[in-house]
């Protein structure tokens, strides 16, 4: 059993996985994420695909996991507050005239948004009690 709940340690970076394949095999989609007033929303894209990927690198090395588990809370936090909420509450949904469509982009979103807070108290809690390296962090 020790070793199935030890693999939670590297199976939980792993999944963000996931979201490099999104951002490198559809970068419109990552792009659209983008709010219109931040400019260059492809460099953006790029830019956070290579952020996860240093994250997932630090968590599974156990180099300067602490430090990559806070930042990542962090990003995540401010999708969930800069792009999640906004939309949920239907700044940004598109455009199209069917009210269903809309209703439903912007339950997407909150479901989204809440996925981003679990997701943040899950990274802070591995920063806390998973992570091996407190370097860069202070007591």
């Amino acid at each position: 059993m020790d070793k199935i709940l030890t693999s939670g340690r590297y199976i939980f970076p792993l999944s963000f996985l996931l979201y490099v394949g999104l951002h490198l095999g559809k970068p419109d989609v990552g792009a659209s994420f983008v709010p219109d007033y931040i400019p260059y929303p492809y460099f953006w894209n790029y830019f956070t695909l290579v952020c996860i990927l240093l994250f997932i690198t630090s968590a599974v090395l156990g180099k300067y996991d602490t430090l990559a588990y806070s930042l990542m809370a962090l990003y995540v936090m401010l999708m969930a507050v800069l792009v999640h909420l906004p939309r949920a509450l239907g700044y940004e949904v598109g455009t199209e005239n069917m009210m269903s469509t809309i209703t439903r982009e912007k339950e997407l979103e909150m479901i989204n948004f809440f996925r981003n807070i679990m997701v943040t108290g899950a990274l802070l809690a591995f920063a806390k009690f998973v992570a091996k390296d407190k370097r860069a962090v202070r007591k």
